[in-house]
């Protein structure tokens, strides 16, 4: 994987935004707003147009690749299964952290992986609203880059004791029966954060100014970019088990933490699931 293979896909997540998403924040009418699973899944006429535009820009720079996007899936949900077998592929996320896009709030993001042979070699997180990327290549470091070429090195923050750690959990989806326990014992911590978009959850995980973040839903879209982008930050991922995160995972839970002893203390005083 080349940089400026990485430069031509996050050009692409940009136009995109531009044409597809802008024009479109806070224009939202009824008809433009679907609900899919539940009341807090949605999707919108942005994350839709917005998949067209970066699937037709991704088919014509690199036509061997499989495309595997979050409505794409939504309406084909085979596509999971052959990115298990994929040489090559494109996940996207067109608009993570709809429900804030369709709210309003101006905290969302646009993201992309590539996996080749089972394994993340790139992940992209743009904001649209502040019009810059974090991004990495595996092995090359993590980056905040801005469209005037200029480029910040990553590195997370060195973690304070436990009650003074600042995380950002996603509670919805972690299982009922453990639920509780895991919100008794995030009192343990000194400040508890959830923005509902994973790719803000990422930036600010990998920028340092968070300690820890953790996840019980796993679908490619929300997480390889971002898995990738904190350890090239210098960050430790593992599923709830330990195990290694890889794209063929839908479940087991992510803690995200500065470094692996950090993980081990989070996992038994934490998330106890």
């Amino acid at each position: 994987m080349h940089d400026f293979v990485i430069t031509q896909l996050a050009t692409i997540l940009r136009e995109a935004a531009k044409a597809e998403i802008l024009p479109r924040f806070r224009r939202l009418d009824d008809g433009m707003v679907r609900q899919k699973s539940e009341a807090i899944d949605l999707v919108t006429e942005a994350d839709e147009a917005a998949e067209r535009f970066i699937g037709a820009a991704v088919k014509q720079a690199w036509p061997e690749a499989l495309f595997v996007g979050e409505e794409s899936v939504a309406a084909d949900p085979r596509l999971l299964d052959r990115l298990d077998a994929a040489d090559f592929a494109i996940i996207v996320d067109p608009v993570d952290g709809t429900a804030n896009f369709a709210a309003g709030l101006p905290l969302y993001a646009t993201m992309a992986s590539v996996v080749v042979g089972g394994e993340t070699v790139a992940g992209i997180i743009y904001d649209p609203m502040g019009d810059d990327w974090v991004l990495a290549e595996r092995g090359a470091g993590a980056y905040m880059r801005f469209p005037d070429g200029r480029s910040q090195r990553l590195r997370v923050s060195t973690a304070p004791a436990l009650d003074e750690m600042i995380g950002h959990v996603s509670m919805t989806y972690l299982p009922t029966d453990s639920k509780p326990q895991v919100m008794q014992n995030l009192a343990k911590v000194r400040v508890v954060a959830n923005y509902r978009v994973a790719g803000h959850d990422y930036r600010t995980f990998a920028t340092g100014h968070c300690h820890f973040i953790a996840f019980n839903k796993l679908m490619p879209w929300d997480h390889l970019a971002g898995c990738l982008i904190a350890e090239e930050a210098g960050g430790y991922t593992a599923r709830f088990d330990g195990s290694r995160y890889l794209p063929s995972h839908r479940e087991g839970g992510l803690i995200i933490a500065t470094d692996r002893d950090n993980w081990d203390l989070l996992r038994r005083e934490i998330f106890t699931v």
